[in-house]
Formats: C-alpha cells, structure tokens, sequence
C-alpha cells in the first residue's frame, strides 16, 4: 500500500451523516450571528500579528475559508461555530464596554473610566494583548490603561498582561485584580504537568495542522492559540469574598467568587452602572469542559450549576447584557436569564444523571454512550459539545466521583498498552488478518471501530506502513465528522503525525514568568517530581541553602524522593554541603541558569562540604519530553 501525507476526501457515510445535521438543528436560526456582529467599530488593518523577531503569532484572516459552504470534510454545526468564533475586531457591547474578539482563543474586554481604561483579561500572547490594545486605541483614543482584571488561573486570560502594562505601572499603582488563590493554581497547572499539558495541547487546539476544510477549522471555545510571548504580573488586589465591591478610576465592580467551575480560582463581574455582567469563562456559547482533554483537575458540574444558580440570583435582574471571556455577548435581561439557566441545567443534568447511572452499576463508557441531554437544551446552540462533550464530560463526572476503576476486577491489572497489544495482535491472529478485516470495517463506515482495532496494530508493530496508513485514513473521517472542535483536532493532529511524525509542542505556557512566580515551595516541588526515583534508591544526600536574610532550607534525598524543610533540621539530618547566597540565586541555581561554581567565583556564594553532592544530586533530576509519543508507544 502507498502512505500519503496528503489528506483524503470524505467517505460517503461521514458526507451523509454530516448532511444530516443540518435536518437535526435550527440553522434558519441566525440570533448568534446578529449578535456576534453586534457592536462591531472596525478591526486591523494588518491581518498579521508578529513577535519581535517577525515569527506570525496570529493571523486574523487565516480562517476567510469558513465563510464559504460547508464542505463535506466537517460538521456543519461546528463549521458555523467556528465561522461565529472567527469574527474579529473591536465591538461596543455597552457605551463604554467594549471587546476585541478573534485576535486569540480569549477576548479582551475594555471598560472605560475617569482618565483611563480597565482591562478584563489580557489574551495568551503580549503581541496580541498589544494589537488589540492598538486597535481600541485607534478607535477609542490613547486611554492609559488604569487598572487590570484577571477572571481565572488559565493562561490565556493573563498570560498577554505584558503586552498592555508593565511592572512599572503596577509599581506606580495600577491595581491587578484576581480571585484569591490565582497565583498558586496559575503557576502550578503550568508547571507540574505543563509538558503533558502542552504537548497535549498541540493535538488540542490544532496548532500545527494547516487552516482549511481537511485541517483545523477551530477548537469550539476559539480558534487557536497564539503562539506568542506568554507573561505574568502578579496581581495586586486579591477578591476574598462575593460581593466585594472595589472602584477603579470611576468604575465600579461588584466581584462574584467562583472557584471550582471552569477553574480552580475564578470570578464572574458584575458593572452596575452598566447593567452589565462579565460571567469570565463559567457561561459561554458551547459545553465546556469537565476535564479538558489536554489535561487539568477534574471541573465539578454541581458546583458549576450552583455558582450559576447564585449568579442568576444576585445580577439576574440588574444585567441588561452578559459577556464573557470567549465568544460574543447577550443582550436583554429575558435573553440573559435564559443563557443563564440553560448554562446551569447543562451541567446540573449531566452531573445528576451521571451519578444515577453509576448508581444503577454502569460504568463510564456506558454511561457516555447512554446520556442524551433533554430536546429543549440540544435545540440551544449554546449547549453543543464544541468544546467539552457529553461523551467526554460523563466520564469526567464518573471519575471525579469512582475514579479510574470501574469496579470490574478483570480491569484491575490490565497489561500495559504495548503488551496487550502484542497478545490482541497474536489472538486475532496477526497484523496482516487484523489489517485486512480492519479494511472492512473502513469500507463499511465503521471508523470508530478501525480506529480501536489497528490501534492494537500500532501498539505492537509501529513502524507498520499499512497499519499508520489506515489508522491515519480512520482517525481522519472521525475528526470530519465530529462537531466537536477539539475532538476533530485530536483525530486530525494524529492524522498527520501518523503520516509525517511528531509535530511536538507547537504552543508552550511554560513561560519564564510563571517559572518567576513560583513559590521556593512550588519550586522545590517542581524538582521533586523530576527525580528519577529508581536510578537514586540508594542515594542519600543532604544540602542546606542558607539564605542570607531568611531561614535556612535544607533538602534531602533519601529513598528515591526529595524531600525540603524550611527553617532549623534535627542532627540526623546534618548537610554533607552547606551552600550560604541569596534567594536569587539560589531559584537561579535550581532552575538552571546558573552554576553553582561560577557563583562561587563571583563571590556570590559561599559553601562547606563537598560540591560534588549538589551535582550528584541535580544529576537524578530527568528532564520532561516535549515530544513525546502518543499515538504510537
């Protein structure tokens, strides 16, 4: 068989099954359409935003190709998503409030003030934040910009905070709001994980497929990210408590806490003198994720419902419109109570109905492949899986509440991917029978099925050309057929790694910013999970950073982990090297972007013992891949 690179037409089952959306919805309905177009003053007149180096960070007409018909290589329902999300430009939602849309994932909201402008949320990139900055200032004057809101810990929607103000005028007084706790999720969601999340994310949102009707065509939430300079300022006013009301060059904001729904630290904000609500990402024009696929902690659907259910009593009859931190705005207090409530009842039935399955012995495939949501809510466009799915979102719910195991003792102890592989491989008697039943099932439409099957294929026998060629084949009719955004990047991104390789992590939040506004603690633990636990069973060292003008800290590797205590360590503990500088240099030294030699040569740091223990110890430290595997072992 000859492997192509190149994409392929769609089967006629996934034309068919596409064609038949649009028998299933109400696309006479064009309200979203009126109301994304709502408002608009202009947008920029250079479609392409550079970093310093002239690398594209976004380009605001690469996604022209949606306003033509929808091809039978995607789902209608998320080619109009998608043709809604690419709108962009700066749009009045109220005199006074404005939003630059489709110049990232996230939109920027502008309130104008006394003498200035506050901006809710900041975009991904600086090179974004800044042109969407130049194009309100274009429209709407040179406004300073004179206090900023963070609405949640997800980088993009802080991550840009450079490109509209500096640390200068944060130290100068601008105040950065945030719900408390923002800082501690931002950084450790970012860190932790941040390789598996970002290379996750590349399949995710898309990134390296190209634009068009066989590639990315959106994620649901947004188009993409922008793949600019991501930053961090921390915030200055910490939200304690709903109802804290703080005023900002004129402006008046009334804050609502909402951590653990769509983020672990999130806020809605009310305007009353505009009757206006932000509702940040907690109510937007899709199903959002209960566990987002690139990774993350797993959302619970009843606080969800239940922050909302307060949000409809404290604002519901004060917001003349509501807006949030993605796509476009709803007007009129009747409208707004109904967004609200079909939000809340979304993810109230999908939590309760979850649960009463499970509670009837199913296990969480069933349980996905069982749930439909009530007729009333699918007809609302702003209830479809463009972004989180029904299918991926019970299962999220399952786990949140059973975790991984679904009780059935022959899931206990399962071989690991590649060997189970080699014996499903074996008993179906070989990658040659497998293949060619697997064309069968291709042929016959059932894409699903190949996709479970040569995977097994895969698993066993990677370099098999004809098993890559048809899992890419099978991958790629899925992503065609599937409304969800993120779905059909998934299949997509591993369509084309099946046919050219790895495209790695295309779009990293590891930024310097956040590494900065790690905590000694945070760091520390950052290299704590780097440890290769088995190649330093039989280590045991300590060392103790003497930080001049703090306590001590003093690390211990024993047994394979890494353990630090601040502050005085019993005898037991006596440090084989003693390491005396400041605590610049010392989050310097752990990151690595200094030696501990050359800081002793400049006179930077002091030690007693043996230098060879600290290079002993940051040589068991493993270093993340970004370009790890995952559709192939």
């Amino acid at each position: 068989m000859t492997e192509t690179t190149e994409p392929k037409r769609a089967e006629p089952g996934i034309v068919v099954g596409n064609a038949e959306v649009r028998k299933r919805f109400p696309f006479d309905d064009i309200q979203d359409f009126d109301d994304a177009g709502r408002g608009f003053i202009g947008t920029a007149e250079d479609t392409v935003v550079r970093d310093s180096d002239g690398a594209v960070v976004w380009e605001l007409d690469a996604y022209g190709f949606l306003d033509e018909e929808c091809p039978g290589t995607a789902n209608p329902s998320l080619w109009r998503q998608s043709r809604l999300a690419a709108q962009h430009g700066l749009y009045e939602v109220v005199e006074g409030v404005y939003q630059v849309r489709g110049f990232d994932l996230s939109n920027m909201t502008l309130v104008e003030g006394d003498h200035g402008v506050l901006v809710i949320d900041t975009l991904l990139s600086a090179e974004t934040a800044a042109a969407a900055m130049a194009l309100y200032r274009r429209h709407r004057g040179d406004r300073p910009v004179t206090g900023v809101v963070y609405t949640h810990s997800h980088v993009d929607h802080f991550g840009g905070v450079r490109g509209i103000v500096t640390d200068e005028d944060v130290a100068n007084g601008v105040p950065v709001f945030a719900p408390e706790g923002l800082l501690e999720h931002a950084v450790s969601e970012n860190v932790y994980a941040g390789t598996a999340m970002n290379r996750r994310a590349a399949y995710m949102y898309g990134a390296a497929l190209p634009k068009g009707e066989h590639g990315q065509i959106g994620a649901g939430l947004g188009q993409t990210l922008s793949t600019g300079a991501v930053g961090l300022i921390a915030p200055t006013v910490d939200i304690t408590t709903t109802g804290q009301t703080e005023t900002v060059d004129g402006i008046r904001l009334v804050f609502q806490l909402t951590p653990g729904t769509e983020a672990p630290s999130e806020l809605n904000v009310h305007l009353p003198d505009h009757n206006a609500l932000c509702v940040a990402e907690n109510a937007t024009h899709n199903l959002h994720n209960l566990l987002t696929l690139r990774g993350a902690q797993v959302r619970n659907p009843h606080v969800w419902a239940r922050y909302l259910t307060e949000t409809i009593a404290l604002f519901g009859d004060s917001a003349d419109v509501a807006f949030a931190s993605h796509h476009w705005p709803v007007w009129g207090r009747e409208r707004v109570l109904t967004f609200l409530s079909e939000q809340r009842d979304l993810y109230a039935y999908l939590h309760d109905q979850t649960l009463r399955m499970l509670n009837q012995g199913m296990t969480p495939l069933e349980i996905a492949e069982e749930m439909t949501v009530p007729p009333a809510l699918e007809r609302a466009w702003n209830t479809h899986g463009y972004y989180g799915s029904v299918s991926h979102n019970v299962k999220a719910v399952y786990q949140h509440y059973l975790g991984w195991f679904d009780g059935n003792p022959a899931h206990l102890w399962e071989h690991p991917p590649t060997e189970a592989a080699k014996r499903y491989v074996d008993f179906m008697g070989g990658a040659d029978a497998v293949l060619r039943r697997a064309r069968e099932s291709f042929a016959g439409g059932d894409f699903r099925w190949v996709a479970q099957v040569v995977n097994h294929v895969l698993f066993a026998d990677p370099g098999n050309p004809d098993a890559r060629t048809l899992q890419a084949d099978a991958l790629e009719q899925l992503g065609y057929g599937s409304e969800n955004g993120t779905w059909r990047n998934f299949y997509l991104t591993g369509a084309l790694e099946l046919r050219v390789g790895s495209v790695g992590t295309p779009t990293s939040t590891l930024a310097p910013d956040l590494l900065a506004a790690l905590t000694l603690d945070q760091l520390f633990d950052s290299l704590a999970i780097r440890v290769d636990g088995p190649r330093c069973w039989d280590a045991d060292l300590t060392i103790r950073f003497n930080r001049r003008d703090a306590d001590p800290v003093t690390v211990r590797l024993r047994n394979g982990v890494l353990v630090h205590t601040t502050g005085t360590t019993p005898a037991a503990a006596a440090p084989g090297l003693d390491i005396t500088l400041e605590e610049a240099d010392l989050r310097a030294l752990l990151l690595g972007t200094e030696q501990l030699g050359a800081l002793v040569d400049r006179g930077r740091a002091e030690i007693t013992g043996d230098m060879a223990e600290l290079t002993e110890l940051l040589g068991y430290l493993g270093t993340p891949d970004p370009n790890f595997a995952i559709v192939t072992p």
